[in-house]
């Protein structure tokens, strides 16, 4: 069965952007990006993969995207109606319409969630943003976060949402030289 994986940059208090959904204090360069590339390729948007040299590269774990419409609508501003062409890709949003064939918007993230965990194929990638994670939350198989020593203070958090106690277990670290950690966790079966 397919896994959804919430792969996603965050801050050391806990944020994946500022109060005006800012994300580009979250650097991309050296030795992360690197690591970015080789392990995660099908995480960056079809604009900027002939420019960093990944063009054909194949997916090394997720073949769908799921993400909300605060997460989508950068990428639309830019005019990209499909920013993982690479991928099947699916926005959450109760009011947008499709701009592109190759996007599916739903309003029912939950039972998307569960339809494509019975279909062939590789992992899913939960995108973002905050509250679609917590919407999520029981559905995440895993949780993948890019901590980056960086402090906002407030902004979107990991899971904008209800409070409700969530165990993961940890399953591995890697630790750059500018403090960047990557974690990956797995759901606590208990």
């Amino acid at each position: 069965m397919r896994k959804l994986t919430y792969y996603v940059a965050a801050t050391l208090d806990g944020y994946i952007a500022g109060p005006d959904d800012q994300y580009d204090f979250f650097p991309f360069e050296g030795e992360e990006a690197a690591a970015v590339l080789a392990d995660f390729p099908e995480t960056v948007p079809a604009a900027a993969r002939e420019p960093l040299g990944i063009a054909d590269r194949a997916a090394e774990r997720f073949d769908t995207v799921i993400m909300g419409r605060a997460t989508y609508a950068p990428g639309l501003k830019l005019g990209w109606t499909s920013p993982y062409a690479h991928l099947k890709q699916y926005v959450v949003s109760r009011t947008l319409t499709s701009p592109d064939p190759a996007v599916t918007v739903t309003d029912d993230p939950g039972a998307l969630v569960r339809e494509l965990k019975q279909q062939d194929g590789m992992g899913i990638w939960l995108c973002g943003g905050g509250k679609l994670a917590a919407v999520l939350r029981d559905e995440i198989d895993e949780l993948i976060i890019k901590r980056h020593p960086i402090v906002l203070g407030s902004g979107t958090p990991l899971f904008d949402g209800p409070y409700n106690p969530t165990r993961f277990a940890p399953a591995g670290t890697r630790a750059f030289g500018s403090g960047l950690t990557i974690t990956h966790f797995t759901k606590d079966p208990s």
